[in-house]
C-alpha cells in the first residue's frame, strides 16, 4: 500500500512521516487542506497495531478537521497528527521534542494541541522545539471540558428536534468512554438531571465516574444493547458499524468521538432506522473553537469562547433543516454545510492581497 493509493488520502495537501531513533518518536502528521488557513489538529497518542493503521487514522482525522474547523466557522484548514506509543508507559520529554520539532520544520503550515493520549502539560515539551502549538495549560489549556460543554449543548439541540423538548431531566444517556470528554460530559448531563449509563476499556475511568459523579456502568462491550435516549460515542471512531447497529436501542447518536461512522452507507442506515446522527465534526468542534480563540484580539478569552461553543447547537439545527429540505441525511446535511463555506472563502482567493502570517483574521 502506498498513501496516493490509500482511500483515506482524499486530496491531501502533506503528508509527513517523522522518526527520530534516539527518542524512539514515530509519527506521522497530515495535512488535508489550507484552503482556509493554516492547518489546525491536534496530535493523538496511540499504540497503533501496525503504521498502516496509523495512517489510515491520521488520514480520516484531518480530513474531519478540514470539515470541522469550516463547519464552525474558523479561519483554520484540518490537519492531525498521531504518535505510535502507549499513552501510558511512552512519554518522555526528548520524544515530545522531537515531535515539536518535526512541527516547527513545516514553517507554520500546521499547528498541533492536545488528542487521545495527549495532556496539555505534554505540549510544554512540544512548545520548547515550535511556535507553532495551541492549547498550553498557561492560555486555553485543557479542551475536554470545552469539547464536552459543545456536545451537552449539541445533545440539548437533539432531543429538542427528537421530543420537542431539549430538557435532559429524566432522559437516559449512555456514554461509551470515561475519558476527558466523556467524565465532563456525564458531569454536565448528571447535573442536569439525567440518568447517565457510562463504559470504557478501562475499569479505572469507570470507576472515577461512577465515584464522583453518582453515574451508571455497563461493561465497555455492552454499550451498544444499553436501552437510552441518546448513545454518546466519546472515545474512538468506526462504531457506527455493521455489527452494532442491529444492537442499538437509541433515539439518537450525538457523541464528541471522531469519525464515528465506519463507512458512509452506516449513516444512510441510520437515516432509515430513524436515528437522528449528530455529525461529529459540528458536534465535537468545542474544542478547537476553544484554541483558535488564543489568536482573538486581546487573547484568550474563556467566556468568549465559551459563548461561542454555546452556538454548536444552532449550527445542529441548521444542518438538520438542510436534512428535511433537501431529503439527505445528516451527516451529508453537514458536509453540505462546510463545504459551502470553503467554496465561498476560496472564491475571495481572486482578489489580491499581500500575504499575511498566521490564520486569516
Amino acid at each position: 500500500m502506498t498513501v496516493f493509493s490509500n482511500a483515506a488520502h482524499d486530496g491531501h495537501e502533506q503528508v509527513v512521516f517523522c522518526r527520530d531513533e534516539a527518542s524512539g518518536l514515530r509519527a506521522i502528521i497530515a495535512i488535508h487542506s489550507t484552503a482556509l488557513g493554516p492547518a489546525l489538529g491536534g496530535c493523538r497518542m496511540w499504540p497503533y497495531a501496525s503504521e498502516e493503521e496509523a495512517l489510515f487514522d491520521v488520514l480520516r482525522l484531518s480530513r474531519g478537521m478540514t470539515y470541522k474547523n469550516a463547519a464552525m466557522g474558523l479561519n483554520f484548514g484540518g490537519g492531525k497528527s498521531v504518535i505510535i506509543a502507549d499513552p501510558r508507559r511512552d512519554k518522555s520529554e526528548e520524544l515530545f521534542r522531537a515531535f515539536g520539532r518535526f512541527v516547527q520544520s513545516l514553517g507554520g503550515r500546521y499547528y498541533t494541541a492536545e488528542d487521545v493520549g495527549i495532556h496539555s502539560d505534554d505540549l510544554i515539551y512540544v512548545r520548547q522545539e515550535t511556535d507553532y502549538v495551541l492549547g498550553l495549560p498557561e492560555k486555553s489549556g485543557d479542551p475536554s471540558p470545552a469539547t464536552a460543554y459543545g456536545v451537552y449543548c449539541g445533545i440539548r439541540a437533539c432531543l429538542e428536534e427528537v421530543y420537542g423538548s431539549d430538557d435532559p431531566a429524566g432522559r437516559t444517556v449512555a456514554i461509551q468512554g470515561a475519558g476527558q470528554v466523556g467524565y465532563h460530559l456525564a458531569k454536565l448531563l448528571a447535573e442536569a438531571g439525567a440518568r447517565v449509563v457510562i463504559a470504557d476499556i478501562f475499569e479505572d475511568k469507570v470507576r472515577r465516574a461512577v465515584e464522583d459523579l453518582g453515574v451508571e456502568s455497563v461493561p465497555a462491550e455492552s454499550v451498544y444493547d444499553v436501552e437510552c435516549d441518546v448513545f454518546a460515542p466519546c472515545a474512538l471512531g468506526a462504531v457506527i458499524n455493521d455489527e452494532t447497529l442491529p444492537r442499538l436501542k437509541c433515539r439518537i447518536i450525538a457523541g464528541s468521538a471522531n469519525n464515528q461512522l465506519a463507512e458512509p452507507r452506516h449513516g444512510d442506515r441510520l437515516e432509515e432506522m430513524g436515528i437522528l446522527y449528530a455529525p461529529d465534526y459540528v458536534i465535537n468542534g468545542g474544542g478547537v473553537i476553544n484554541v483558535a480563540s488564543e489568536f482573538n484580539p486581546g487573547g484568550y478569552r474563556r467566556d468568549d469562547a465559551y459563548r461561542k461553543i454555546a452556538g454548536i447547537g444552532g449550527k445542529l439545527k441548521e444542518l438538520f433543516a438542510i436534512a428535511r429540505r433537501e431529503g439527505i441525511p445528516t451527516y451529508r446535511a453537514a458536509d453540505v454545510l462546510a463545504e459551502e463555506r470553503i467554496r465561498r472563502i476560496r472564491e475571495l482567493d481572486r482578489i489580491f492581497v499581500p500575504a499575511r502570517g498566521g490564520a486569516r483574521g
